[in-house]
């Protein structure tokens, strides 16, 4: 079972949230699905991860499917819309997560006025009829992330390469690392704490001070946003 999650990702509703900003529970809502008022919301996709023990997981693309749709909501789409062009994208596209992916960003007005065609719904039109609109919403999403060749997302750099803290499938089951010293930054940030200081922790750990700052300063801002 391990081995099969290599270079996906791994993460809970809840370690999703600390990551992308987006609640937990939206986060299981969407992809279980749920039910409100008699009527059934089925989920948005379908996640990369099934262990079959009926809980959530995502993995990296769902990381990222989830920015992307957050965005959407976050501009007044209905979840029940977003799914729609998840639907429609992942039939020109033929791609599982096709929010997340350059295809969809390079032509992704062709899927909005499809799906504007197929349901009547004039105002999407209104929202993505331009470019420059559709790419206003999605291009935030998809800043400092990394791509493959085949235009599917491989890493991200939360703060951008310049913080030197990136988030990798292919390494530690996708949790955020320092990459100078190649140590998680959670595992860094609890060494300060348990040790008492940088100095210590970079000490414990063989890595240089600096990566050790770095690593507390992430970990505390995302521990502060969960906290605002």
């Amino acid at each position: 079972m391990i081995s099969d999650l290599v270079g996906i990702g791994i993460y809970t509703p809840a370690e999703a949230a600390r990551l992308t900003g987006v609640g937990a529970g939206r986060i299981s809502r969407w992809l279980r699905g749920h039910r409100v008022k008699g009527s059934r919301y089925e989920p948005l996709w379908r996640p990369q991860i099934d262990i079959d023990d009926g809980r959530i997981y995502l993995g990296f693309r769902d990381l990222m499917e989830v920015r992307v749709a957050a965005a959407f909501i976050k501009q007044g789409l209905s979840p029940q819309k977003v799914r729609r062009a998840i639907q429609i994208a992942r039939d020109l596209f033929g791609r599982d997560h096709p929010l997340s992916t350059t295809s969809f960003r390079t032509d992704g007005r062709s899927v909005f006025l499809q799906l504007s065609r197929e349901d009547g719904d004039d105002r999407l039109i209104d929202l993505f009829r331009q470019q420059y609109a559709f790419r206003k919403v999605l291009e935030p999403s998809l800043k400092h992330i990394e791509f493959d060749d085949s235009g599917v997302p491989s890493r991200w750099y939360p703060r951008g390469p310049s913080a030197h803290i990136v988030i990798d499938p292919a390494r530690s089951f996708g949790h955020p690392i320092e990459t100078e010293s190649g140590v998680p930054t959670a595992a860094l940030a609890a060494a300060a704490r348990a040790e008492g200081s940088a100095e210590a922790a970079a000490k414990l750990w063989d890595v240089p001070v600096r990566s050790v700052r770095r690593s507390i300063d992430f970990e505390e801002a995302l521990q502060g946003r969960q906290a605002a």
